[in-house]
């Protein structure tokens, strides 16, 4: 088994798979990457039984094998490389040499074999959207996801596709995030939830690409596939909490305001907040919103005045700032609004403008009992 292959293009390949691997791994194998060479189709795969990608690259080569190489030792070599062609021999005694322009390194493999099948999609449903509108959707909720063991479903973002459009969900049960595109649409109605790791590498590959993405999913796998790279995951098995329920409709109180200096407004505030609770206090009447935050153990306070166009009754209500902040930070609109019902009742926040035509984004942050 014989390949040429450029060191900066295998090097982009393999470091994208990388993120797949573990730092700790159950099976030694899976600390390996499975090169399968087909004459001039080379597909590398990493996998940590749960996601599996696999990436086809072009080489020079008239030969056919598979073998297993250790990623760390192959991404530290290759990231030392200046831009330079690449021979790669597998010899019989277990090693595979590569050749470069100015020395020789050889390393074991292990037996291709070895290495664990990706799990098929079989019956799978079908859609296709853009590979930058996925990347997207899932930078605008995964923030949102939970990392709580004992509620696995929430720990992951929740994929609800429509023949009218796609919703993407995400919550903690303290914040939730709801990504609408109705410029897109399924085929057939589907629901799964994505686990975040598989999710954030999508998010990494396909941010600004124009290349669409295939999505193929049935009740346990998804596949996705795009460029020349192929991601298969297990999906979170469960049933995901019904999220509308606890979106409030009527919501009177309505205030309006500059996104960027209300989130420079909030983390200033929650410098001066109890550490544990990172509580701070929006205090609303007539166009005058009041932050305000106190450390009492400490006796650190703060207060800001900022003015706002404000619709409804005048109010107080409690925020966790660290949960408010990433949301406003994660919006990227000039004002925003917020919308409120009772000092008790979530709020919600939505951008006022910054978003494509058929682009919806509802952000729901739990109140916190203000100690009066």
């Amino acid at each position: 088994m014989k390949f040429i292959v450029s060191s900066t293009y295998l090097l982009k390949q393999l470091q994208v798979l990388g993120g797949v691997i573990n730092n700790s791994n159950t099976l030694p194998i899976l600390d390996n990457f499975l090169f399968e060479l087909n004459q001039s189709k080379l597909t590398v795969s990493a996998s940590d039984l749960e996601t599996t990608m696999s990436s086809t690259i072009n080489v020079e080569s008239d030969s056919e094998g598979s073998i297993a190489l250790p990623a760390r030792l192959l991404l530290d070599t290759l990231k030392t490389f200046p831009e330079q062609p690449l021979t790669f021999v597998a010899e019989d005694n277990n090693t595979v040499e590569i050749s470069s322009n100015h020395g020789k390194y050889a390393l074991a493999y292990a037996d291709g074999a070895e290495f664990p099948n990706a799990v098929s999609v079989e019956d799978a449903s079908k859609t296709s959207l853009m590979g930058d509108i996925l990347a997207t959707a899932i930078s605008k909720t995964i923030f949102a996801a939970g990392n709580d063991d004992l509620r696995p479903v929430m720990s992951g973002v929740f994929f609800q596709f429509s023949q009218d459009n796609l919703t993407f969900v995400a919550t903690d049960a303290h914040k939730l995030v709801k990504y609408t595109r109705k410029d897109v649409s399924a085929t057939e109605s589907a629901e799964f939830i994505m686990p975040k790791k598989p999710l954030n590498l999508l998010k990494g590959i396909l941010a600004g690409s124009d290349e669409d993405v295939l999505i193929e999913y049935n009740e346990s796998n998804a596949r996705f596939t795009f460029d020349n790279a192929v991601l298969i995951c297990r999906l979170i098995d469960g049933k995901y909490p019904n999220y509308e329920a606890v979106i409030p409709k009527e919501n009177p109180n309505k205030l309006v305001i500059g996104r960027t200096q209300f989130l420079n407004s909030v983390r200033r505030v929650s410098i001066f907040s109890n550490k544990t609770t990172h509580q701070i206090r929006l205090k609303i009447a007539g166009a005058e919103l009041n932050i305000s935050a106190e450390d009492i153990d400490y006796s650190n306070k703060a207060e800001e005045r900022l003015s706002c166009d404000y619709q409804g009754d005048d109010m107080q209500i409690g925020f966790n700032s660290r949960f408010l902040t990433e949301m406003i930070n994660n919006l990227n609109s000039d004002d925003v609004q917020l919308e409120m019902s009772l000092p008790n009742r979530a709020g919600i926040l939505t951008p006022i403008d910054g978003l494509d035509e058929g682009e919806h984004v509802t952000m729901l942050v739990m109140p916190v009992m203000l100690n009066n």
